[in-house]
């Protein structure tokens, strides 16, 4: 039987500087264009590098970006590329060709349903239209490129190196968005040759970083999951 238990967020004064980074980080996608000073950067690298990984293999690599005008180009060459699959995937037109994208899209979400859950595919339609940012105008970038010979989990390892990285940006009085998107980039053969894309990396990420507009951190409601929990031979399920 399932036992609830408190679920209140522990009170403010009884957090740590950890506890506070965790529970108040949130993702922000309005940035000042004041730039981000160096050494706070080398920081937030550092920070990475301290990730745990399977046998210390730290397989990733990260490039730095903090010039606006790449940054820019970067954007709008996702964006063509979302308009491109919008074209084939986008399956709610009417006629023919609404016909032919759900066949598409049938056939890709099942080669990639992480990349088409309805959460991204729905993503695609409103980057391809302008309607959602992509990096959302930060003065600095930070790709996350994954080495596939990586042991055991690199995904997980280069995730834990990301979330290292952004909770130490918070701790510095910095905002940071996760840009999932950013992978798109590794598809084409321009950002390959000028991001040094080539095996075993592979590009899976990036992350926007900057001073926030206003104060977009704070607690926010999270739901709550079920957890086993087994203890002196019993087992309960906990929230």
């Amino acid at each position: 039987m399932a036992e609830k238990e408190n679920q209140k967020t522990p009170d403010v004064q009884d957090w740590n500087e950890v506890e506070r980074a965790v529970f108040e980080r949130r993702s922000v996608r309005k940035y000042r264009e004041k730039q981000v000073p160096e050494n706070l950067i080398r920081k937030i690298l550092e920070a990475g590098r301290f990730a745990p990984s399977a046998g210390n293999s730290q397989p990733w690599k990260l490039v730095v970006v903090r010039d606006k005008e790449m940054i820019d180009e970067m954007e709008r060459d996702v964006v063509r590329l979302c308009k491109i699959f919008k074209f084939f995937l986008d399956w709610r037109r009417p006629g023919l060709m609404g016909k032919i994208a759900w066949f598409y899209a049938q056939m890709s979400i099942r080669l990639r349903p992480n990349d088409l859950h309805p959460i991204p595919f729905g993503a695609i339609g409103l980057i391809a239209d302008g309607k959602l940012g992509l990096f959302h105008s930060p003065p600095t970038v930070i790709l996350i490129m994954k080495d596939k010979r990586g042991v055991g989990n690199p995904d997980l390892d280069c995730g834990i190196c990301g979330q290292n990285m952004v909770l130490t940006a918070y701790s510095l009085g910095l905002s940071t968005c996760w840009v999932g998107f950013t992978k798109l980039l590794g598809y084409l053969p321009k950002w390959k040759r000028r991001l040094g894309i080539q095996y075993p990396y592979e590009l899976i990420e990036g992350i926007s970083i900057g001073y926030p507009i206003g104060n977009p951190n704070g607690i926010i409601d999270r739901e709550t999951h079920e957890t086993d929990w087994y203890e002196h031979g019993k087992k309960k399920t906990v929230f």
